[in-house]
């Protein structure tokens, strides 16, 4: 009797234990997701984002870069080189699941849309490894935009009984057309670097040959008139006659 009653004491306690193990694992996943959530940048829960770096890439290397996406976002990215070497590069971009979306190429510039994102970090990489010995600088143009955001607003709206569906129709054609506006302005932007580049490259060159062509020429006109006065140099001496 005393056997049995210890015996379902255990078994009691045992599976108490166990659920309470459950319980506060499931806690535990639940309070780690939110604060997952909680320590993401705030930046990546805006309805849009825009962003424009200007990267150095090393000769023969090769850099990544990540950007995180939100499902059903518009990601846009655009790469252009602005100075170094030949003026190209190789430009990737692999979605969330690792799958290369836009594949190497050996380019100027390039850019690459995804309508539709299936949610995740984007990795941007660009590959100076076929350059041995000449760097890159590089222009990355990032834009990342949730359209959804204006369906919740347009709702939002309907519940106040206000038909103001033109006025949201506008609004979301004019930001798709300041989002292209913007994409414009930032390929501009990459030329006008580019072509900013090459005339400060083109001048130190002019510079450079200019000074060394004067110096050779200084020397050479020297040189000239050194061995010209020689050939015009008579020695005289004292010379004894006698009678």
């Amino acid at each position: 009797m005393n056997a049995s009653k210890s015996f379902t004491w255990h078994t009691t306690l045992c599976g108490a234990l166990v659920i309470f193990g459950l319980l506060g694992g499931y806690l535990l996943q639940l309070v780690g997701s939110q604060e997952t959530e909680q320590n993401r940048p705030w930046y990546e829960t805006l309805p849009a984002v825009a962003m424009d770096y200007k990267v150095h890439i090393e000769a023969g290397k090769e850099d990544c870069y990540y950007q995180y996406v939100q499902p059903g976002s518009t990601f846009y990215v655009s790469f252009q080189v602005i100075r170094g070497g030949d003026g190209m590069a190789g430009f990737a971009v692999r979605n969330p699941r690792g799958e290369i979306v836009h594949p190497y190429q050996w380019q100027a510039s390039s850019d690459y849309t995804d309508g539709s994102s299936m949610g995740g970090y984007y990795a941007v990489c660009i590959d100076n490894q076929f350059a041995k010995f000449a760097s890159k600088m590089v222009n990355l143009y990032l834009t990342v935009i949730r359209y959804d955001e204006w369906e919740k607003y347009t709702k939002e709206i309907e519940e106040l009984n206000v038909n103001m569906n033109n006025f949201t129709n506008t609004i979301s054609t004019v930001e798709r057309n300041l989002n292209s506006m913007f994409q414009h302005q930032a390929y501009s932007r990459n030329q006008e670097a580019r072509d900013y580049a090459l005339i400060v490259d083109n001048n130190s060159y002019v510079q450079k040959w200019s000074l060394l062509q004067i110096v050779v020429i200084v020397l050479t006109t020297s040189v000239q008139v050194y061995f010209v006065r020689k050939l015009f140099d008579v020695k005289t001496g004292n010379s004894k006659m006698g009678i």
